[in-house]
């Protein structure tokens, strides 16, 4: 573990947001996220260092993703990269945190020479470059691409300035930066524990996201909340409003209601409506808040304040 201090500001002063546990392989261990008082970022601090990360990744991390269909996420991010402008020859795309290689692949079977950078999937890419090295560390390619891409990758990394400033550097004049975060101003990720803690590092608001593009020559395009490329729950809402405003108290990871498929596991029960009222007059928080969830989630992208946003930039 390393304790560190803001990556966009360099300030050391923060304010405690929550604690929670690893909620996927170790949850023995719990970490803190803080936010910078100077600059709005927050982040996981003190947080695993970049050779500790790898444990937090491992057995089968990616393995739903192999049989999963993505063709419809492809398509919604393609339509950010329409704009564009047509060159001498194929345009050419670096897509980051590219995983299996499958984004890529899509936008090079549709004429577009494609590269990737990974560092923490290991299955194998032999038909395009993939670097496997982090990004703020690859250097030689300065102007090369039309469009670079990170979708729900950014959280993930140790030196998002990094990231910003070598999306900058190897992107051609008018070049996209297209990236998909998560918003650390929405109620799922900032109070209801939605992030995946500690994969997810660094959590951004639009400001700090437009601090970290103009220290990468980049100038904010336009940002969509909730445009279906990946989603972010709601779980815990009435729950949340529910300590605070009733018992007065801060909301913490204690008191997130049970979900009731772990209730039925818990109980050792099949799926029925007896099932439901049995979980619903033995845990009326939690059966509210599974009727609640999809209208929470909705009233968010309405009113632009949802968990995942879309970021596109151009290059200066």
């Amino acid at each position: 573990m390393e304790s560190v201090p803001c990556n966009l500001c360099g300030s050391t002063d923060f304010a405690f947001v929550y604690r929670r546990p690893d909620g996927v392989f170790f949850p023995d261990e719990w970490f803190d996220v803080v936010a910078c008082r100077s600059c709005g970022l927050g982040f996981v601090n003190p947080r695993p260092t970049i050779e500790e990360m790898s444990r937090f990744y491992q057995g089968g991390y990616y393995t739903p993703l192999v049989d999963e269909d993505h063709t419809r996420r492809y398509e919604l991010q393609r339509a950010y990269l329409r704009s564009v402008a047509p060159g001498d020859g194929p345009p050419r795309l670096l897509d980051v945190g590219c995983g299996m290689g499958d984004f890529p692949r899509y936008m090079a079977n549709l004429g577009w020479d494609a590269e990737g950078v990974e560092i923490y999937c290991d299955v194998p890419v032999d038909d395009f470059p993939v670097h496997r090295q982090p990004f703020d560390r690859l250097t030689g390619m300065d102007g090369k691409f039309d469009a670079v891409t990170a979708w729900a990758v950014l959280e993930h990394v140790h030196d998002p300035m990094g990231y910003f400033v070598n999306a900058g550097r190897v992107l051609k004049k008018g070049g996209l930066f297209v990236f998909l975060v998560t918003n650390f101003e929405s109620l799922s990720s900032r109070h209801l524990f939605q992030e995946d803690v500690p994969r997810h590092i660094y959590f951004f608001t639009r400001g700090t996201v437009e601090k970290f593009l103009r220290h990468g020559g980049m100038e904010l395009v336009s940002s969509d909340h909730g445009a279906g490329i990946t989603a972010m729950g709601a779980r815990g809402a009435v729950a949340y409003f529910f300590t605070r405003f009733v018992k007065g108290r801060p909301y913490e990871w204690r008191d997130r209601p049970i979900g009731y498929r772990e209730y039925l596991s818990n109980e050792n029960l099949m799926t029925g409506p007896v099932s439901l009222l049995r979980f619903a007059i033995s845990h009326p928080i939690a059966f509210l808040d599974r009727l609640v969830e999809p209208l929470v989630v909705q009233g968010q992208k309405r009113l632009g304040s949802y968990g995942i946003t879309t970021y596109v930039a151009r290059k200066l």
